[in-house]
């Protein structure tokens, strides 16, 4: 399965995004191994270096743990996934208050759309 990317952003901070993601909905959950570099790197569709700098940036970021010999693992410290998902939820806020000044929306006009969608 390979993955589409989008061209504005580069592609080890994307993959980097999908595994936060992955991990926020559950889908990967707390000391869960990730597919070896080679696997990850295969499923989707990129060279392994980019996979290897996707792992070395979730380490940085205290999301992963690398087990030599064992693999890499989502971490068990649930103050790390829970800042996680409160920087996630900032970036997201950020982009979106960006793109509607961009547009020339208010951010008050656009707090009455999303009540209405509520």
């Amino acid at each position: 399965m390979t993955i589409d990317f989008s061209r504005d952003k580069p592609i080890y901070s994307q993959l980097v995004d999908r595994i936060c993601g992955d991990i926020l909905k559950g889908k990967l959950e707390l000391g869960d191994r990730l597919p070896s570099v080679r696997e990850y790197a295969v499923e989707a569709g990129v060279n392994v270096n980019t996979v290897q700098r996707v792992y070395k940036e979730l380490e940085a970021m205290n999301i992963t743990e690398t087990k030599r010999g064992q693999g890499t693992f989502i971490t068990t410290n649930e103050k790390r996934l829970e800042l996680l998902r409160e920087d996630m939820k900032n970036q997201l806020a950020e982009h979106f208050l960006l793109s509607i000044e961009a547009l020339g929306f208010s951010k008050e006009e656009m707090l009455i759309v999303l009540k209405n969608k509520g």
